[in-house]
């Protein structure tokens, strides 16, 4: 499959209905390789003047290191017609298993940083912030219990956006 390298500022998409409901598939790239997982949680918009990605990640994923050492990572926005294929990027570690190998996804790169070819757009990110959610961030008390029964705590990674890519 083909991608075009598109300006952000061209984008016209909902980031809601792409990460919350399509689904999207991090990618952190560290010394030690790369891991992807599946995400329904993050955002696209603009911080400090730069168009950004806010990824959330918690300390039990794999993923979590390749993010926290990593310079780069990518945010892939799939097709919600493979969330078959994506459910193992989050159902099962890359500790254990090939990801891509076992969901039939093919790994692809752009500047050495990887993606799933199946991807509908790509946003290719360079770390720029992190930060860790704690409790008094919460102001509504029913998120921490909602969704923190564990209190394992994501990380939220903030990423500049360098290149976006988009399936043509």
């Amino acid at each position: 499959m083909a991608f075009e390298k598109v300006n952000v500022n061209d984008l016209c998409f909902s980031p809601v209905k792409a990460i919350g409901e399509d689904w999207g598939i991090l990618t952190g790239v560290s010394g030690k390789g790369f891991n992807s997982m599946t995400v329904s949680w993050g955002s696209v918009g603009v911080l400090w003047s730069r168009p950004v990605v806010f990824a959330f990640v918690r300390p039990g994923r794999h993923t979590y290191g390749f993010m926290n050492d990593g310079e780069m990572f990518s945010l892939a926005i799939m097709n919600k017609e493979i969330h078959k294929k994506m459910a193992v990027f989050g159902s099962k570690s890359g500790r254990d298993v090939d990801k891509y190998k076992e969901s039939g996804l093919t790994a692809v790169f752009e500047d050495g940083v990887p993606f799933p070819e199946e991807a509908e757009l790509v946003f290719v990110c360079r770390k720029i912030a992190k930060g860790d959610i704690s409790p008094d961030w919460f102001i509504d008390e029913g998120i921490d219990p909602d969704n923190y029964p564990k209190k394992d705590y994501h990380r939220m990674f903030i990423g500049e956006i360098v290149t976006v890519l988009k399936k043509v």
